[in-house]
């Protein structure tokens, strides 16, 4: 009788554990809606598909940030029809013509007008020029000192001295003109091996560049302060050729 009454008991267990494993995989629909949300996904991956082959090269390459929105609008539209049957494919396929439409007008104006093309994509800001940072540019921009010297580092870059001119592009991309092996000059090191011998006081006299500005200076034993941006840590200066 106990026996009997153990298996029944483990019987219902097994009887819901089934069950609640079965809504763990289909929610509260059943087996017959899975061929549904795989035909959905067809469908909706090829609109997806046939919106950024209308969207152009540019729009799938490198995204500005009114295309970031575009792709976003895409995707939350591309992926409800996929899972709920509440929401019909011809529904979001009138958001993806409208989304689409909008892109291609906006693009026009962008092409026609300088000024919407700034309002809309904003404008590429030099960071750096001859080797120093320029510190009211780099301050309009959320980009992290050590972001940034984790790109330099990433173009083989180690120090400030190698480059001409650094640019943040429009779509967060940084472009980097280079001097010739022949022109570079003292700069700030950016290996994390250098940066972290920043120091106050000068041991020795040198060739210094200020941790913050990259502004190089020949210092004499003693504290002082960057003639730049006023700051008083330094490290020393390296002129190494860039190795590509």
């Amino acid at each position: 009788m106990l026996l009997h009454s153990i298996y029944q008991a483990m019987a219902i267990i097994l009887q819901h554990f089934l069950k609640d494993f079965e809504t763990i995989l289909l929610g509260d629909k059943d087996w017959n809606f899975i061929p549904e949300i795989m035909f959905r996904t067809l469908v909706m991956y090829l609109i997806v598909l046939f919106s950024l082959r209308i969207l152009g090269k540019r729009g799938v390459k490198q995204l500005s940030v009114f295309e970031l929105v575009v792709i976003i609008s895409l995707g939350s539209a591309a992926g409800d029809p996929m899972f709920y049957e509440e929401v019909g494919i011809l529904s979001a396929l009138a958001v993806f013509m409208v989304v689409v439409l909008a892109y291609k007008t906006t693009s026009y104006f962008v092409g026609k007008s300088k000024k919407v093309e700034k309002l809309l994509e904003g404008s590429c800001t030099y960071l750096i020029e001859d080797g120093v940072f320029s510190i009211e540019n780099f301050k309009k921009e959320t980009l992290a000192q050590d972001e940034f010297f984790s790109e330099l580092r990433l173009k083989s870059v180690s120090h400030l001295g190698q480059v001409k001119l650094a640019i943040i592009e429009t779509s967060g991309s940084i472009s980097v003109f280079y001097y010739k092996d022949e022109d570079v000059k003292m700069g700030l090191p950016i290996l994390p091996s250098l940066f972290c011998e920043k120091t106050k006081l000068i041991l020795d006299t040198g060739i210094y560049a200020c941790s913050f500005c990259g502004k190089t200076e020949k210092l004499n034993v003693g504290t002082s302060f960057c003639k730049v941006c006023e700051k008083d840590e330094w490290i020393k200066a390296i002129d190494e050729k860039r190795i590509a």
